[in-house]
């Protein structure tokens, strides 16, 4: 019996011995966590009531999912989880879970680790709100359609103690912006007190200068806007799309009456051009020019903001991944997009998930039904990006369990030793 006691206790160390080496030799594996053998002694049925135990057998193989140390990184797509949760990973239809999150864009615009499984998240709208349920996540490689300005806005103080230019005339008597007849020609400076120029776009992406020149009219308080297109005049429409003089209106104080604000001043069907004069191919287009927060001030001429909604077309330049899992890229347009939120999985019982290999996991009848979520919801950690988790072994314990495992596996060959010679002296009597 000694004997059958002793190989199981022989077993058992080398057991622990093979559980304390993987956890040795994944020591700076990214995600892994460590294991622990855990075991049960053995005893027989005796009929008188007492028995003597029979040795020692493993039991089960325990995984340790406390937090790794987060590394930093160079790479937006390396993730890291602080806190509970695992990242939901695809493998063809199969779904398998990791804190790994070493991750990188396929051919296909897929994120995957370095197996080639791809990334679960959920898709969102431009205002991040989840539209559908998780699947894998994807990055479009194509480009950024571009956007005709609809809206331009300026922030400007004109000069209260200005005086009407030399050159100016009230539209209508035979003045106005072009006082010299020819539209592509700019005015000079004697035609008017201020101007600004910014760049809108067409249809199609194309920019063009829009220069606004102000003149303060005869009337107190009041200055006229004129508006000119890559050097050509535009002028400006009332709602019923008939054309106007774009006045702005101050008070005493120097402000905008409340009652007149929004105050813009309205194009209506701009035929964009190109560098020849002639149409571009871009549709016509309407925008406004809202100027409700101008101001009259005894200072001189500045703008303090310009904000116009427009853009070109752009390509991928970027991405970025905040700690609740949003998923923004960024374009060379200036523009960035909302392309998803990055899953993580939490589950009710992480001690029943199956290791599979890959530092990857499945789940079982034991761990139950993953939930999924988006970062730092139902209990699940939040997300860094540009940030690894490393393992969780600890090197110096390790070592420890294993001069302990080997004393064992030692002590145990030595009842061997022990019973094999007590045998012998049983043989040996006459």
């Amino acid at each position: 019996m000694a004997f059958d006691t002793s190989v199981s206790g022989i077993l058992a160390a080398s057991s622990n011995l093979g559980i304390i080496g993987n956890n040795i030799a994944n020591g700076s594996t990214v995600g892994f966590k460590s294991s622990t053998g855990e075991f049960k002694d053995i005893y027989s049925q005796s009929l008188s009531g007492s028995s003597i135990g029979q040795g020692v057998a493993l039991t089960s193989i325990k995984q340790d999912f406390s937090q790794g140390n987060v590394t930093f990184t160079n790479n937006s797509l390396d993730l890291a989880i602080n806190g509970e949760g695992f990242f939901a990973l695809d493998d063809g239809g199969v779904q398998n879970y990791s804190r790994a999150g070493a991750f990188r864009l396929d051919q296909d615009g897929f994120i995957v680790n370095a197996a080639g499984l791809k990334l679960q998240g959920f898709p969102t709208d431009i205002d991040g709100t989840v539209t559908g349920e998780a699947g894998p996540l994807t990055l479009g490689n194509g480009l950024v359609p571009p956007n005709g300005t609809t809206v331009a806005t300026l922030e400007a103080n004109v000069d209260a103690r200005a005086l009407p230019p030399q050159a100016w005339n009230p539209d209508g008597a035979g003045g106005g912006l072009n006082a010299f007849g020819d539209p592509q020609v700019l005015p000079n400076t004697a035609q008017y007190n201020s101007a600004t120029t910014l760049t809108i776009y067409d249809g199609l992406g194309n920019p063009h200068s829009l220069s606004l020149y102000l003149i303060k009219t005869d009337a107190n308080n009041t200055w006229e806007a004129k508006v000119a297109i890559d050097g050509v005049e535009i002028d400006p429409v009332d709602a019923a799309g008939a054309n106007v003089v774009a006045n702005i209106p101050f008070q005493a104080d120097g402000t905008i009456a409340e009652v007149n604000k929004p105050l813009t001043i309205n194009i209506a069907g701009w035929q964009p051009l190109n560098a020849t004069g002639l149409e571009n191919g871009a549709a016509l287009q309407n925008f406004s020019i809202d100027v409700s927060s101008f101001s009259q001030y005894g200072a001189p001429f500045a703008v303090g903001a310009i904000q116009q909604d427009g853009y070109s077309t752009g390509q991928l330049r970027g991405l970025d991944i905040d700690d609740s899992g949003v998923l923004f890229t960024r374009y060379s347009n200036g523009q960035s997009r909302q392309q998803g939120l990055v899953a993580v999985a939490n589950f009710s019982n992480p001690n029943g998930l199956v290791p599979i290999g890959d530092t990857a996991f499945a789940e079982s009848f034991s761990s139950g039904t993953p939930i999924l979520t988006a970062p730092g919801l139902s209990g699940t950690g939040t997300l860094q990006s540009g940030a690894l988790e490393s393992s969780n072994v600890e090197i110096t314990a390790q070592l420890v369990a294993m001069m302990v495992a080997q004393r064992n596996f030692q002590s145990n060959a030595q009842m061997i030793q022990t019973q094999d010679a007590v045998t012998q002296t049983i043989i040996n009597l006459r």
